[in-house]
């Protein structure tokens, strides 16, 4: 295994070749652009990596229906933290290690906007107060500060066909209460039990 392991870029330039235009290094924008800003206004969903000090990661999906993120200005977006399971990963990993990254996708959108930057979370309630839903407020919210933002070719979402019908599970794909079920060795009885309290977790703390 050792002998075939890219260690060194230079490996890796020497093997896959260099950027195929300086356009593709040039786009890395150290603020929000105006299209992206109306991305980021147009997407529901985005993926949040954080990352702890010892170099662990970990990604977790943040959403809301569009305009769900606040765009304070050219350097700021405020994301809100939505009810969830109150493990709060991404959270003590952002106190430990402020360094995020975001990917937002836009259903049957093609391209996607990635941003790289620092985040802080706050209780400040003129913030808090930006996102309201059903009459209900976030307890927290996440402030990041942009270092790098661009956007990704649609090369990944072509070839998946994501947005598309082809690989729909059409009810396949196993549930949360199965994928813990599995990891946790849970009888039938457990699973079943788990996976109503799930669902009544979803229901009543959606916000």
């Amino acid at each position: 295994m050792k002998e075939h392991q890219i260690i060194a870029e230079e490996q890796l330039r020497e093997l896959m070749g260099e950027p195929i235009h300086p356009l593709v290094v040039a786009k890395r924008s150290p603020l929000l652009t105006p299209s992206i800003k109306k991305y980021i206004e147009l997407s529901p969903f985005a993926a949040l990596a954080t990352h702890l000090p010892d170099g662990s990661s970990d990604i977790s999906p943040r959403g809301d229906p569009p305009g769900w993120v606040y765009i304070r200005d050219e350097k700021t977006l405020i994301l809100p933290e939505r009810p969830g399971n109150k493990n709060f990963d991404s959270l003590i990993n952002i106190i430990n290690q402020p360094k995020i990254s975001l990917l937002f996708m836009i259903p049957d959108v093609l391209e996607t906007v990635r941003i790289n930057g620092s985040a802080i979370i706050s209780t400040d309630p003129e913030l808090l107060a930006l996102f309201p839903i059903n009459g209900k407020l976030p307890e927290l919210c996440i402030v990041v500060t942009i270092e790098e933002a661009l956007g990704h070719c649609s090369k990944a979402y072509r070839r998946s066909k994501l947005w598309e019908d082809d690989y729909k599970s059409k009810g396949k794909a196993p549930s949360l209460a199965e994928l813990m079920s599995d990891h946790l060795n849970l009888d039938q009885g457990m699973s079943q039990e788990l996976n109503e309290g799930i669902e009544n977790d979803t229901k009543e703390r959606m916000y």
